[in-house]
């Protein structure tokens, strides 16, 4: 059992109160497969594990003896309650820590680094009438909206989806361009008529899942159904039918024979994982092979640091380390594929270990035996070795882009004269017309590169800013007391979210204003502060009259000035937004009985002020929480006699 001196010895700061529970938390922990979920003292779920030793995998987090990377330090340290679910074996453990993340996501269980490189497909399966899109953030779908992916070839993916667009008639618009008519599409039988409802949303949601199989891998099986219902078709003499499926199997075809990589065997399906790691960062690639075709390249990046949590040195990682990257990367993956896109043989570079269950998991899922092999020699291992070097090159790509953001932010302390090279950059910027509209940004740059998940928009509360009466510096000061107040005092300045460098985008009156409130809050020397001026991209610091000897072309300012059009670009898109949001309610504000309820349910169902204002009274009824009475009020307001 843990004592009560042990728990006191460990690396987190905590309460009394939450110590105490801690130490009984842990020590009711049983030494059994199982899921732990740690929550915080707002009862949130910070982060779901699995273990086939609960006891021993949950008390690791709070030796001292662990050194933790800042990822689960941070975790650890907001820790006040852990639970756990026991279960019978380590792959029912997998399969519910599946379903848990599923559900819950929590924050702290980002296994690997969603840093936009790579583009995804989306298929909006929430929708009556689902949209397939590409797009590199996984955090704009809905619950059943599905990805597939992460693609390394965006060039390629961009052709794909472009002959798939031309192969099966699919919604071409995420809105309809007119209320009453379908558009040019339709005459072209590229779209079959989605936005007029001409086509039942379970027919064409049949025509999507045929375009899923492509991207699940399934292009031979896709063929083979196809090639049954032409058949069929002609055997009923629908001889228009069978040749528009002939033309699409023929499309499909070349589609199909356009990949490079074939093996001898052209009934095989496999997956072959590898990686190539340095003492950080790890890039993986995983090829898809179906019916002896490579159909997919996949690539992940990933922190060695946060993958092996339990890892006491930055130095390389060993062949056990690296295996145990590979397993977290190939849970993480077919957690989230179906059944039928899991392959019944996967290749791995190195052993794994914990490979059995993952085994046993994915059999069960699959419905059949799922083997997984480190090969060694022949072919197999030659496809292991050109999985490598593709993962070896792009490491070295992201060394070499590593080393040139490590030089800017060198020069950029240098320039700044700091102590040492700032981690994390915030850059602010006001966005307005007159004064209407006034809202502000605050952009993140963590080891020089865009950090959006922590990007922020702020609205400007000052009821002095009103239309025809700006003040950048007001509006500037308002944002770093709303940003800041929370380090007031020099409070929690160690918060890996405190900023090393703030840029202010303006000249030395923004700058004077924001010092003005960080020192009333004594900020002011815990941060470097600088503002950039847009004219002569002449940087500027506190207090000083002229601006720093600076090249506008050297590495470390020009750094600066990506934050700047960084924060520069979303504000204006923010303020945008506002302002189309507002100009869309200004009109329907003055109609009686219409209020913001009704408001929003209107412009779902028409989509604009123009498509309303066209309306009729019946087709105004028709739309949701508008009655009859509402529907001749609006439609009198646009067509007063």
């Amino acid at each position: 059992m843990l004592q009560e001196q042990q728990l006191n010895s460990t690396a987190i700061d905590l309460s009394t109160t939450s110590a105490t529970n801690l130490e009984r938390r842990l020590q009711e922990i049983p030494p059994e497969p199982g899921v732990y979920f740690m929550r915080d003292a707002n009862d949130r779920i910070l982060y779901i594990g699995k273990s086939k030793k609960l006891r021993s995998r949950v008390r690791s987090y709070f030796r001292e003896a662990n050194h933790h990377t800042p990822r689960i330090a941070m975790m650890v340290r907001q820790v006040a309650e852990i639970e756990f679910i026991v279960t019978d074996t380590e792959a029912e453990a997998l399969a519910l820590e599946a379903n848990l993340i599923k559900q819950h996501q929590p924050h702290f269980n980002v296994l690997l680094k969603d840093d936009k490189k790579y583009p995804y497909i989306l298929i909006t399966w929430s929708e009556d009438y689902p949209r397939i899109l590409m797009t590199r953030n996984r955090r704009i779908g809905r619950g059943k909206d599905k990805y597939y992916g992460p693609y390394t070839d965006a060039h390629l993916l961009r052709n794909v989806l472009y002959t798939i667009k031309r192969i099966f008639p699919l919604r071409q618009r995420p809105q309809p361009l007119f209320k009453d008519r379908p558009c040019l599409n339709y005459d072209l039988g590229r779209c079959p008529g989605v936005c007029q409802s001409l086509i039942a949303s379970i027919d064409y949601r049949q025509t999507v899942e045929k375009v899923a199989m492509i991207f699940q891998g399934r292009t031979g099986e896709l063929i083979e159904t196809l090639s049954a219902q032409m058949q069929k078709a002609a055997e009923a003499l629908d001889f228009e039918q069978a040749g528009l499926i002939r033309d699409r199997i023929n499309n499909l075809t070349a589609l199909n024979a356009e990949q490079k990589v074939s093996l001898p065997n052209d009934t095989v399906s496999r997956d072959a994982i590898a990686l190539a790691a340095d003492a950080k960062t790890a890039c993986v690639q995983l090829f898809q092979i179906r019916a002896g075709k490579l159909v997919g390249r996949l690539g992940f990046t990933a922190q060695v640091e946060s993958l092996s949590e339990q890892t006491e040195t930055t130095s390389a990682a060993s062949d056990e380390e690296l295996g145990a990257i590979l397993q977290r990367v190939l849970e993480e993956h077919y957690q989230s594929a179906d059944p039928v896109e899991v392959p019944l043989e996967i290749l791995v570079q190195y052993p794994l270990p914990e490979g059995d269950m993952l085994a046993n998991y994915l059999s069960d899922r699959k419905g059949r035996k799922v083997t997984l092999i480190a090969p060694q020699r022949q072919t197999k291992a030659e496809l292991i070795e050109m999985v490598e070097k593709n993962a070896i090159h792009e490491l070295s790509r992201l060394q070499r882009q590593s080393e040139r953001n490590l030089g800017a932010l060198q020069d950029l302390a240098e320039v700044l004269d700091l102590p040492e090279v700032p981690r994390r950059i915030e850059g602010f910027d006001i966005s307005h017309i007159q004064g209407s509209n006034a809202v502000a940004s605050q952009v993140v740059f963590i080891d020089g590169l865009p950090a959006k998940q922590h990007y922020r928009h702020y609205k400007i509360q000052n009821p002095e800013i009103t239309i025809g009466h700006s003040d950048d510096y007001a509006s500037h000061a308002e944002i770093a007391r709303r940003r800041f107040r929370k380090y007031a005092g020099g409070l929690n300045t160690d918060d890996p979210n405190f900023p090393d460098v703030v840029m202010i985008d303006g000249g030395k009156g923004q700058l004077s204003a924001v010092i003005s409130v960080l020192a009333e809050m004594n900020l002011a020397d815990k941060m470097c502060v600088v503002s950039l001026a847009k004219q002569r991209e002449e940087i500027f610091l506190p207090g000083e009259k002229l601006p720093l000897p600076t090249d506008a072309e050297q590495p470390g300012v020009q750094l600066l000035r990506r934050v700047r059009d960084e924060s520069h670009r979303f504000a204006i898109t923010f303020h945008r937004q506002q302002r189309s949001e507002k100009q869309k309610r200004s009109y329907l504000d003055d109609i009686a009985g219409l209020g913001s309820h009704r408001q929003k349910q209107l412009l779902a169902h028409f989509h604009s002020i123009d498509y309303i204002r066209a309306a009729s009274v019946e087709d105004l009824a028709k739309a949701p929480g508008i009655g009859s009475h509402i529907a001749t009020e609006i439609y009198n307001y646009f067509h007063p006699q």
